[in-house]
């Protein structure tokens, strides 16, 4: 019998990895998230359609499965978050874990109990659980939806520690349905002893690879590959020892061990990076369609209006909340924060506790709470990755959140200086640097780099050369800017392609490649010859960006359409001037008469924070 368990299981497990790659292949293609493409296989192969999959298919094994693979999953995503990025918005991402979290669990618990005549206990269970957003349905979305680094990183870093903390919490919380727990300072020792556990286990185990990573002969020849495999064993590691030490800490201890490792800058950390990212994917797609394949749309159905109206407090009432009230007076612009208030699905750690939860009140006759708790869970995961994850993108346009994404092909002062200017005026730029010291000293500065040969097509899409519109090659080897601006043009067809041409010889050959092209030469005489005959101008423009500002936006407003520079001079920001109006190809300095078009390019000087002011001004959807 148990030979032809396995023989069963097999080829099973292998059509559904293989459904999933397929699913992750569609969705880059079709440039949707790749949950929606997930969870529908996982209804059809379930019991609900086909039957192929159901709760038996993995007999016992199947919790150990999704928590090894969220051990991973949730590893890789903690890789990815740099202490650096976190300085983009430092208070609001502790709110989000923190008061966020809190309006989240007291809001959900308040709505499932008398929305579904609950007791507390289960509806804090369930608001617990619900809690959890997680880097398995942030990160697809956010692969789709190039979105500021700011609103990036506060949504994995929320979705992280958010994982943790629903995780514990929740366990805490159904020990005290289980066995009677009421003491709420037992409540609080309970949770922070799992916490610190997967903490210190997670630490450990950090301190332990990157001393074997730095350290330990790994065989020359196999080095890549064996730091590769010493990392995963150690995800591995950490989240089965403190699973062993107390239950539900083992996310803690990879949340932590990721963080750690992924924020020292490790040896062959891209290696590292990119085969975790395939693993990840591997197991995601796992996980999402055996889960969603033991759905039971009739725990759903038994949850009535009541439970639509749970779904409506979660996702319209208190996300936006939570959101807006974590992001008072910082960066994020109303666009922003309320495309973060439309990003808040719920994911596998909801799914896979609330399974395991369900099974055990089975055990011990709590059938009524079983069935409301997977029923609540999976009905909130279903219609928000639904309806999330499949508007995100639309959404993100709408709010015009999605920013500019500029590729700077060379980190050295030029790039640089380049990528200082532009991410300065919020533009979500990303070096590309193949000398490892360079990248090193970028990324000391704060810059988002790349490391990886400029002239590979394949660097160039893994660094976001189909999101980009501006690629800039600005390397000091006019042959690497010249492929450069052939592969960009070729393979990603940008709205703009400038290069630096190093020899005034070579300006010639970049133009008729159609790219704009800015001599070294030609461009350090003209500043020279500007410090001679225009001194002042000279001064004024070597503050660009600084104390003084030049920007062109579009005029969107139709409050300006039909007016006269004359008539809405009084409304700009003062120290703020228009000095240039683009129509239709045309480009004059506007007397006091000329009348603004809907669509017009209007060049604003002046003030840099006038400027900015003047921008809202003329385009209110302007994200900046």
């Amino acid at each position: 019998m148990a030979a032809e368990a396995a023989g069963n299981l097999i080829p099973l497990v292998a059509a559904i990895i293989a459904i999933g790659v397929i699913s992750q292949v569609l969705a880059d293609r079709l440039q949707v998230p790749s949950i929606i493409f997930l969870i529908t296989a996982g209804i059809l192969l379930g019991p609900e359609v086909l039957g192929i999959v159901t709760r038996d298919s993995f007999g016992n094994a199947l919790p150990a499965i999704v928590g090894l693979s969220v051990a991973i999953i949730v590893f890789e995503g903690a890789f990815h978050v740099r202490i650096e990025k976190l300085r983009e918005a430092p208070a609001a991402t502790l709110r989000l874990v923190t008061v966020g979290a809190l309006i989240s669990l007291v809001g959900t618990a308040i709505a499932v109990h008398f929305l579904l005549g609950v007791d507390w206990l289960v509806s804090f269970l369930i608001g617990a659980l619900l809690v959890a957003t997680g880097p398995t349905v942030i990160a697809p979305i956010l692969e789709v939806v190039p979105a500021r680094d700011r609103v990036e990183t506060a949504l994995e870093t929320e979705g992280i520690v958010n994982d943790v903390t629903a995780a514990i919490l929740a366990i805490v919380i159904f020990e005290a349905i289980t066995i009677g727990m009421e003491n709420p300072m037992e409540f609080l020792v309970q949770f922070t002893q799992r916490l610190g556990v997967g903490v210190v286990i997670g630490g450990l185990v950090a301190g332990i690879v990157f001393f074997a990573l730095r350290y330990v002969d790994l065989s020359p020849g196999n080095a890549p590959q064996n730091a590769r495999l010493l990392v995963l064993a150690g995800a591995l590691v950490a989240y089965g020892g403190a699973e062993f030490i107390a239950t539900e800490s083992g996310i803690a201890a990879v949340a932590t061990a990721g963080i750690l490792l992924g924020n020292v800058h490790v040896p062959y950390e891209e290696d590292i990076s990119a085969f975790k990212g395939d693993i990840t994917l591997l197991v995601l797609s796992f996980v999402f369609i055996a889960l969603a394949a033991l759905l039971d749309f009739g725990n759903l159905q038994q949850l009535g209006l009541g439970g639509i109206g749970v779904v409506l407090v979660v996702a319209l009432v208190l996300r936006p909340l939570l959101v807006f009230v974590s992001t008072i007076g910082d960066r994020f612009t109303r666009g922003e924060k309320l495309f973060m208030s439309f990003v808040g699905p719920r994911g596998i750690i909801p799914a896979s506790v609330a399974t395991l939860f369900a099974i055990e009140l089975q055990a011990q006759g709590l059938q009524a709470a079983a069935d409301v708790l997977v029923g609540t869970v999976f009905l909130v995961i279903l219609m928000t990755v639904v309806f999330e994850a499949g508007l995100a993108r639309r959404v993100a346009e709408f709010l015009d959140v999605i920013p500019m994404r500029v590729l700077v092909i060379g980190g050295g002062k030029v790039g640089r200086a380049l990528a200082e200017r532009l991410e300065d005026r919020g533009e979500n730029v990303v070096i590309i640097e193949d000398d490892i010291d360079i990248v090193e000293t970028a990324r000391g500065r704060g810059f988002t780099v790349h490391h990886g040969d400029g002239t590979d097509t394949d660097v160039l899409r893994s660094a976001g050369g189909e999101n980009a519109k501006i690629v800039v090659a600005a390397t000091g080897d006019d042959d690497v800017n010249l492929l450069v601006s052939q592969l960009a043009a070729s393979k990603f067809d940008p709205e703009t392609i400038i290069a630096r041409a190093n020899n005034p010889d070579n300006v010639e050959a970049f133009e008729e490649l159609g790219v704009r092209t800015i001599s070294t030469t030609l461009a350090t005489a003209q500043a020279i010859d500007n410090i001679i005959e225009r001194p002042a101008l000279a001064n004024w423009m070597g503050e660009i960006g600084r104390s003084g500002d030049v920007q062109e936006i579009e005029v969107t407003s139709e409050e300006l359409v039909g007016r006269t520079i004359r008539e809405i001079g009084p409304e700009l920001p003062g120290g703020c001037l228009v000095a240039l109006v683009a129509r239709n190809g045309t480009i004059e300095v506007p007397d006091a008469d000329y009348t603004l078009q809907m669509g017009d390019r209007l060049t604003l000087l002046g003030r840099r924070d006038a400027v900015r002011d003047a921008m809202q001004f003329c385009h209110p959807e302007k994200q900046g």
